[in-house]
């Protein structure tokens, strides 16, 4: 309860400064008091808490209820995210604006113009301040052409990346080929292949066809070895059970194997651990299975997500050690693990590859640079002392319905083997 409070002030204090600086922009510079800026202030107030309420009301709805506002809160989520980092970016041209009005382009300081006569003026006319008032108005109407001006360019500039992102969002996934050598690999198993993905976050705006191509690309494959690392619902089992069905139909040589992320820790978790061995989807928690071929074999190992400790769900929380327990460490071993900042203790453990999701890649660029805050990396190949990781940038979404900078991904690892 501490943490949803916690996570729901967040919410609130960013959407209200979010909202606060477009409604300055775009609002306030743009209009001058009257029925205009008060409508557009009372719509703005509006938008704001259209993703506070997609959020809160996610779990009391079903998806087909969930989905229109989730469709229009977090699509304009995205847009205003666009429309605030464009403002900033224009807010030099306004300070260069407010200089040139200043100083005027003589470069001496601009005083009120006033009228002078050949007599001191009448008080009572006041023809100066007449003329100060006349100023004024001129300067007020350039001010507001140039933050309309701005309005609309920053507002195409938000709409254009948003489209893009959202068009890329809901495109077929690309399939990424990633060669990886593992030391000790028995010639045996050169060139199998584990096809991995992460992040769907099946929900009311990622679900249907879009999923059914996830798998359909997978299987295009010809997965030696399908490995799920994570985020694969934010919905419970009665509200997604059709929208997950088709991982029944996915077909690979040694089997398809699954791992918790943060968001399973979000729903009821021991329902979807229940559910998912029913479409032929094994669960690794904190455990290994070998994978052979030809008499060769290579440990595939898998742990819960690093949350899942402190998600209140008894007996959960990952445990890598319990995970290699009693392995021999002559033979190859692959951990899936969700979050890439467990390659730390895969390193340390000797692990030669990690296989990770999370990131999204940033999903919505610039995100990308505050991920790497809390992760060694965002997404691609890496190397970790004798340790390989590759992040996956998910092939779903989670927020806008949007991807910027990081388009959904199949990947295939092909493994190769070399010296020790």
């Amino acid at each position: 309860m501490i943490a949803l409070l916690v996570f729901g002030t967040v919410i609130l204090l960013v959407m209200a400064l979010l909202h606060g600086y477009l409604w300055l922009r775009l609002v306030r510079d743009t209009t001058r008091p009257g029925r205009a800026r008060r409508g557009l202030t009372l719509l703005t107030a509006a938008l704001a808490l259209l993703p506070v309420a997609a959020i809160l009301l996610r779990r009391s709805l079903p998806p087909d209820a969930a989905a229109p506002l989730d469709w229009v809160a977090f699509s304009w989520l995205g847009v205003a995210f666009y429309a605030f980092l464009a403002l900033l970016a224009l807010e030099p041209v306004r300070l260069m604006a407010r200089i040139w009005r200043r100083v005027g382009p003589s470069g001496a300081r601009r005083v009120p113009r006033r009228d002078d006569g050949p007599a001191p003026p009448d008080r009572r006319t006041a023809p100066g301040r007449g003329a100060v008032r006349e100023d004024r108005d001129v300067s007020s109407t350039r001010r507001v052409f140039l933050a309309r001006s701005l309005a609309v360019t920053a507002g195409a500039a938000a709409l254009g990346t948003a489209g893009t992102g959202a068009y890329l969002a809901q495109a077929a996934p690309v399939v990424r080929r990633v060669p990886v050598t593992l030391r000790g690999l028995d010639p045996a198993l050169e060139g199998l292949r584990i096809v991995t993905f992460s992040d769907a976050h099946l929900s009311s705006t990622f679900r249907g066809r879009r999923f059914e191509r996830v798998v359909e690309t997978v299987n295009a494959q010809r997965p030696d070895v399908v490995a799920i690392v994570g985020d694969l619902v934010d919905g419970d089992v009665d509200d997604l059970r059709e929208e997950v069905a088709p991982l029944a139909d996915l077909v690979s040589e040694h089997g398809v194997f699954f791992v918790t992320g943060n968001h399973e820790y979000f729903v009821d978790t021991r329902a979807w651990l229940r559910h998912l061995p029913s479409l032929g989807v094994q669960v690794l928690r904190n455990e290994r299975v070998a994978i052979g071929r030809g008499g060769a074999s290579f440990d595939l190992a898998g742990i819960d997500d690093r949350m899942a400790a402190s998600s209140g769900v008894p007996g959960h929380g990952a445990d890598l050690d319990a995970a290699l327990d009693g392995r021999d460490d002559a033979t190859p071993v692959v951990l899936l693990a969700h979050q890439p900042v467990m390659v730390e203790q895969a390193r340390a453990a000797g692990v030669d590859l990690q296989l990770s999701g999370h990131t999204h890649g940033g999903q919505l660029w610039p995100f990308d640079y505050a991920v790497r805050l809390d992760q060694p990396a965002v997404q691609g190949w890496s190397r970790h002392g004798d340790t390989q990781l590759y992040v996956t940038p998910g092939v779903g979404h989670w927020g806008p319905p949007m991807r910027v900078g990081a388009r959904p991904e199949v990947t295939v690892v092909e493994l190769s083997g070399g010296p020790r």
